[in-house]
């Protein structure tokens, strides 16, 4: 900020002594669009707040998964705000790593968020984290494409639908090709694409007594399918692209179709963001034996860690930054399709919103039906769709998603990929006293 020439000593020397009083508080978040955006409004929020300055840690998704479980885990107190997901806000509250969120202001309108996102952040009724944007999964697709080779989209596409026009639409000599779907290692990045795709398949993680079932007909069949599809109707290099590779991807024409993040469509909708914002047509995720756990559910939420020395000022923040007002504002700066979605009833309901995201209905319907409790078609005893809500999954899912990425580049056969799988799995989950 610059001082005017004209402005007093005095007021220079109190300006001087309120920053010198300023609190900072370091928030740590992941590289995604939405952040991206909130970390662009931090002179907003500090001129409303002079006695806070925020330092921001930004991170690629994987590695910031990393840095956090690792400063909890061990109360380090590097962070004041964190940026983490449906996962872990049950698993650390339980420990008491979190600072419980159960005295917010009322103007922050609590009932106003979504239940099945409000449901998922909490701890024995108590919220934990506030969500900054919250998602489901679903299919996007070039509709001139489409319309040029005389494909009409069904009201649910299979994915054996899909592997046939990306088969029609696999033009990689003009640098298009037939599908994107996530491929580099993580449990958040390949494996939340990757256990949907085995949902619907019919296969699961675990079954009843907590016995890894990755090596299992369905697994096999899920997994295979996946590297044939990607493997022949790609982009090269497909076992690097995660969420934001893919992203770029299909915004620049590169891609026929993507299934992924439904936080995506406000960018690919936004021509000022996506060359392709005016071919657009979006269809449920595929399905194939099943439609139980064929779209996730999750969100991105801030929360405060149990060992941070700036909880008040902390609390400050992640209330401005997941709160009605911060949606206008976003609305006001960067335009509607801008807007961090799936979190709060009043975005729905808004009609700027409706005009200016044609998908808005869609994503509130699939962020609604997407059922943690009831993601596979044999039963299960976890709580997630793309993830098992247990403390273990983290690695679990991490190793599990280098060895689906090997198959996927070639390392690795689908059949040794999975029995490898399988066994860390065992390994792990004996180790960790599941198995009897």
């Amino acid at each position: 900020m610059k001082l005017s020439r004209a402005l007093p000593l005095a007021g220079i020397a109190a300006l001087g002594a309120s920053a010198a009083q300023a609190e900072t508080i370091t928030v740590a978040t992941v590289n995604n669009n939405d952040m991206v955006i909130m970390q662009s409004l931090t002179d907003v929020f500090e001129q409303a707040h002079p006695d806070i300055e925020l330092d921001w840690v930004v991170l690629e998704e994987n590695v910031l998964r990393q840095r956090l479980t690792t400063d909890i885990a061990t109360g380090g107190g590097q962070f004041d705000v964190m940026t983490i997901g449906t996962y872990e806000v049950p698993i650390w509250a339980e420990r008491d790593w979190l600072t419980p969120l159960d005295d917010l202001p009322e103007e922050y309108r609590v009932d106003d968020l979504l239940q099945s996102v409000r449901k998922g952040l909490s701890h024995d009724g108590t919220l934990h984290a506030l969500p900054f944007y919250a998602e489901s999964s679903m299919m996007y697709y070039r509709q001139d494409l489409f319309d040029a080779a005389g494909i009409e989209m069904p009201e649910q596409p299979t994915w054996q639908q899909v592997r046939d026009w990306a088969e029609q639409l696999h033009d990689p000599a003009n640098q298009t090709y037939g599908i994107c779907l996530r491929g580099k290692p993580g449990w958040g990045e390949n494996m939340a694409f990757v256990s949907t795709l085995v949902n619907t398949f019919g296969g699961r993680w675990f079954d009843m007594d907590w016995q890894p079932q990755i090596d299992s007909p369905a697994w096999q069949e899920a997994i295979a399918f996946y590297v044939d599809l990607l493997g022949n109707y790609g982009p090269p290099g497909a076992s690097s692209n995660g969420f934001n590779e893919n992203q770029a991807l299909f915004s620049r024409g590169n891609c026929a179709m993507w299934v992924d993040a439904t936080s995506a469509a406000g960018r690919i909708y936004d021509a000022s963001q996506s060359q392709v914002a005016d071919k657009l047509g979006f269809a449920p995720a595929p399905i194939a034996e099943t439609p139980k756990g064929s779209h996730w559910l999750w969100s991105w939420a801030l929360a405060i860690p149990a060992s941070s020395d700036a909880k008040e000022a902390a609390r400050e923040f992640i209330t401005w930054a997941t709160s009605q007002e911060y949606v206008e504002l976003v609305a006001e700066e960067k335009g509607w399709t801008s807007v961090p979605p799936g979190t709060r009833e009043s975005t729905y309901e808004n009609p700027s919103y409706q005009e200016a995201a044609p998908f808005a209905d869609f994503v509130l319907n699939a962020i609604q039906d997407a059922d943690p409790t009831d993601s596979t078609l044999e039963p299960n005893p976890y709580v997630g769709v793309q993830f098992v809500g247990i403390p273990e999954f983290q690695s679990i899912g991490t190793q599990v998603g280098q060895m689906v990425a090997a198959a996927l580049s070639g390392q690795r056969s689908v059949e040794q990929a999975l029995q490898a799988a399988q066994r860390a799995t065992q390994r792990t989950m004996d180790r960790a006293g599941y198995l009897d």
